[in-house]
C-alpha cells in the first residue's frame, strides 16, 4: 500500500473522519501513522472499590447496579448519576453533559471505568470518567493508552480510531528508512514493531523499545540529510590560503591564548588551506576569546594577499570589533577599515575605494557591507559574529561578494557539542571551552523582592565607587498586555530615580531607534551613566570592563542560557561583579533555573541544563537557525541517541556519499524531502 494513500479511501475512516484528521494536518497514510502521541496514560491497574484512595487516576472493574438516574440542576445543565459495584463495595459515577450516557450503561452489565478517585469518609466516586463494556479491558481500558494532541471537535477515541485502522490497513509498508544493517548493529525494532507499539503499547517495556528505534530513524535521517548537504559543500573549492606557523601571529599578542583557542585557529587554518571552502562555527562562552580567532584567520588571508569581511549585528559591536581587530593586525601592517549604516558620505566613499583596490585587508561592518555598492576585489574570508542574529539570506548575500570565500560564524550561545553539529549541521563546529586566565568568576546570588533596599543601597555603594551597573527587565512599558506583575524598563528607571536621585540612570529598549540606542550605550561605555536599565536589547552588547552588578528583574521569566549570557556582559574588567536575580516566582521550575545560575557558572554545563529542562527549542526562539521540527525526538532527553544516529550516518554516508546505492534509495527520497521541507532552516 501507497504511504500516500488519502485517508479518506482507508476502511473504517471515511470522508467525515478524513475531514476531521485534516484539522489536525494528516491527510495520507505516512502522516497519521507518523502521528505520534504527545504523552500516555497508564490504565493497566485495576483496582478494588475498597482500595481506592483519593486522588489515583486507576480502572475499576464494576456492575452498574441500579439503572442510571438524569437530573437537571440549576442553569438546566443534565447530569447523570450511576451507581456501580464490586465485591468490595460501591463506586458512585456522576457524568456531566453527557446524558447519552443514560441509555448506553445497562443495569447488571460489568463495565471497566477510568478515571481520578474521590474519597470522602466511606463514599467513592468518580466524574465523567472513561468507560467501556465488558468485564476484561479491551481498547481503551486496562492498558497504557496515547494521549493525542487534538483541535476542536475531534476527540482522542477519533483519533485512536483513525490511527488503528491505518495501522490495520498498511501493517506490511509502513516508513521504514532505516539500512537493515545500521538496525541490526544498533540493536533496534522493526518498523512494524516500532509503529504498533508507539500508539498501542504492549507495556512500558515494548513502550520504551518502539520509542528509541523511531527516535534514532528521526535523528538518523536528519543527520543523513545534513551529511548530503555538507557533502555537497565540500566539493566546493575554496580560496586556497598558504600555510604559516600561527607562531608568528601569536608571538605579537600581549598575553598567551588559551588551548581552546590555539585549537580552534588551528582547525580554522587547516579548513582554509586545504583547497575547499571553510564553513566552520566557532562556539564559546561570553568572554572566552573568539575574536582572536577570527584575528588569526584574517591574517592568514592577508598572507595571501586576500581581504576579509567581519559582520556584526550592532554598530556599537562594530565599533568594538574595529577597535579589538585593528590592535591585533595592524602591526602586521594589515588595513582595517569600518563600514556602518551612520557614516558620513566621503568616509564611506574612502572605504569603499579601499575595499575595491584591494589596499583594505579587513573591513568590519554591519548590514551595510550587504550594500550592492560595496565591491570587494579579492574578499576570501568572511566573519560573521553573533551567528543567530543573521539569517540564512544575509549570510549568503556576504558570501556572494566573493568566489567561494571561507565562511567563519562565531556564536556566544554554548550548547553542547552534538547538538551544536545538528542546529549547525552545515557548519563544521569548533568549540572554546576555556576562558581565558584572569577571569573573575562572577557572584550570583537569587534574591527575592524583600531585598530592594538592601539591593539598592547595593548599587548606589559601587556607584559611588566608581563602578557601573546594569539593570534588566523583561518588557519595555507598563501597559503591555499579559504582563501583570512584570517589571518594565521605563518605570523601572522611574522607580530607581526616585530611589537613587544623586545617580545617573539611563534607559535603553528596542523600541528606540539605533541612532539613540547607540548614543546611550556608548554614553555607558565611556563612563557618562551609572546605571544603564535595559531590555534584553543589551544580551549582546559592547563590552564595559568598568561594569561590575548586572541585575536581572523578573529573572524566572529568563531562560538559562540566556541568563547566562546576561550575567556575562559583568566581570569583564578587573574588579570583583555580580550578578543578582530578582524574582518573587515559586514555581518549582522557576527556582531550579535561578538555583542552577547560582550553582553552575560553565556556560556549556548552563546550556545542557537549560536543554533538560526546556528542550532545544529556546535556544534561539525560531526555527530559521537550523533545526528542523522534530515529531518525537527530544534533544534534551535522547542526546545519547542522537550520538549513536550520528556515528551510523557518518559510517554509511562515508561508505555511499551520495546514498546513491540501490538499497539507500528509500532513505535518500527522506532526507531529499527533509532538505526540501526545510529549504530555510538547513541550507
Amino acid at each position: 500500500m501507497q504511504l500516500d494513500t488519502d485517508i479518506r479511501y482507508i476502511k473504517g475512516i471515511g470522508e467525515a473522519r478524513a475531514r476531521s484528521m485534516g484539522k489536525l494536518g494528516i491527510h495520507d497514510l505516512a502522516g497519521l501513522v507518523s502521528y505520534f502521541p504527545r504523552a500516555y496514560e497508564d490504565r493497566t491497574r485495576i483496582c478494588p472499590i475498597d482500595q481506592l484512595t483519593d486522588g489515583e487516576s486507576v480502572c475499576v472493574r464494576a456492575m452498574v447496579a441500579e439503572t442510571p438516574t438524569l437530573s437537571r440542576i440549576r442553569g438546566g445543565q443534565e447530569i447523570v448519576k450511576v451507581r456501580a459495584v464490586d465485591e468490595t463495595g460501591a463506586l458512585h459515577i456522576t457524568f456531566f453533559h453527557s446524558s447519552y450516557v443514560r441509555m448506553t450503561l445497562k443495569r447488571g452489565q460489568f463495565y471497566i471505568f477510568y478515571g481520578r478517585v474521590s474519597v470522602q469518609g466511606r463514599l467513592r466516586s468518580m466524574v465523567n470518567p472513561i468507560f467501556e463494556a465488558g468485564y476484561e479491558p479491551s481498547r481503551f481500558t486496562g492498558r497504557i493508552v496515547p494521549i493525542y494532541r487534538l483541535k476542536a471537535g475531534l476527540s482522542q477515541r477519533t483519533v485512536m480510531q483513525c490511527v488503528r485502522s491505518a495501522l490495520d490497513f498498511c501493517a506490511d509498508s509502513l516508513p521504514d528508512y532505516l539500512p537493515a544493517g545500521v538496525a541490526l548493529d544498533n540493536g533496534l525494532a522493526t518498523a512494524r514493531y516500532a509503529y504498533e507499539n508507539i500508539h498501542f503499547p504492549k507495556d512500558a517495556g515494548a513502550l520504551a523499545i518502539a520509542r528509541r528505534r523511531l527516535v534514532f530513524e528521526e535523528l538518523f535521517v536528519l543527520v543523513c540529510a545534513l551529511g548530503m548537504i555538507r557533502g555537497g559543500r565540500e566539493k566546493a573549492a575554496g580560496t586556497p590560503l598558504t600555510r604559516a606557523d600561527i607562531a608568528q601571529f601569536t608571538a605579537s599578542l600581549p598575553f598567551t591564548p588559551t588551548g581552546a583557542q590555539l585549537r580552534a585557529i588551528n582547525e580554522a587554518a587547516e579548513d582554509m588551506c586545504s583547497g575547499r571552502a571553510m564553513n566552520r562555527l566557532v562556539q564559546g562562552d561570553v568572554g572566552s576569546g573568539k575574536t582572536l580567532v577570527a584575528a588569526a584567520c584574517v591574517w592568514y588571508a592577508a598572507r595571501s594577499g586576500a581581504q576579509s569581511a567581519f559582520m556584526a549585528p550592532t554598530e556599537i559591536l562594530a565599533e568594538q570589533h574595529f577597535a579589538t581587530l585593528s590592535g591585533f593586525l595592524e602591526p602586521f601592517g594589515i588595513r582595517v577599515a569600518k563600514l556602518t549604516g551612520s557614516m558620513r558620505a566621503k568616509e564611506r566613499r574612502e572605504v569603499l575605494a579601499g575595499l575595491a583596490s584591494g589596499e583594505t585587508g579587513l573591513c568590519v561592518g554591519t548590514h551595510a557591507l550587504l550594500s550592492e555598492d560595496v565591491e570587494f576585489k579579492n574578499l576570501a574570508l568572511v566573519v560573521t559574529d553573533e551567528q543567530h542574529r543573521f539569517g540564512v539570506e544575509q549570510r549568503a548575500a556576504l558570501v556572494g561578494k566573493g568566489t567561494r570565500p571561507h565562511l567563519l560564524v562565531m556564536s556566544a550561545t554554548p550548547i553542547p557539542r552534538t547538538l551544536a553539529l545538528i542546529i549547525y549541521g552545515d557548519l563544521d563546529v569548533s568549540v572554546i571551552d576555556e576562558l581565558p586566565p584572569g577571569r573573575q568568576k562572577v557572584g550570583t546570588f537569587a534574591v527575592d523582592e524583600s531585598y530592594r533596599a538592601r539591593l539598592n543601597g547595593f548599587i548606589e555603594k559601587l556607584a559611588h565607587e566608581g563602578r557601573q551597573i546594569f539593570v534588566v527587565c523583561p518588557r519595555i512599558e507598563e501597559n503591555e498586555e499579559g504582563a501583570d506583575g512584570i517589571k518594565s524598563a521605563e518605570e523601572h528607571t522611574e522607580a530607581l530615580r526616585a530611589a537613587l536621585p544623586d545617580l545617573k540612570i539611563a534607559c535603553i529598549h528596542g523600541k528606540m531607534k539605533a541612532k539613540e540606542k547607540d548614543e546611550i550605550m556608548s554614553a555607558f561605555a565611556r563612563g557618562e551613566t551609572d546605571v544603564l536599565v535595559s531590555t534584553t536589547v543589551i544580551e549582546v552588547g559592547v563590552d564595559v570592563p568598568n561594569a561590575a552588578l548586572m541585575v536581572i528583574e523578573n529573572a524566572d521569566r529568563f531562560g538559562l542560557s540566556q541568563l547566562h549570557q546576561l550575567r556575562g556582559r559583568v566581570g569583564r574588567g578587573q574588579h570583583k561583579s555580580w550578578c543578582i536575580l530578582v524574582s518573587d516566582a515559586k514555581g518549582e521550575e522557576a527556582r531550579a533555573r535561578l538555583s542552577a545560575m547560582v550553582h553552575i557558572s560553565d556556560g556549556f554545563k548552563i546550556a545542557e541544563e537549560d536543554l533538560r529542562m526546556r528542550g532545544p527549542g529556546d535556544f534561539f526562539g525560531s526555527r530559521q537557525h537550523g533545526l528542523p521540527e522534530l515529531h518525537i525526538a527530544d534533544l534534551g532527553a535522547d542526546m545519547d541517541v542522537l550520538r549513536r544516529a550520528k556515528d551510523a550516518a557518518e559510517r554509511l554516508l562515508k561508505a555511499d556519499p551520495g546514498l546513491r546505492k540501490i538499497e539507500n534509495a528509500g532513505l535518500r527520497r527522506r532526507a531529499e524531502a527533509l532538505i526540501r521541507q526545510s529549504a530555510g532552516t538547513l541550507n
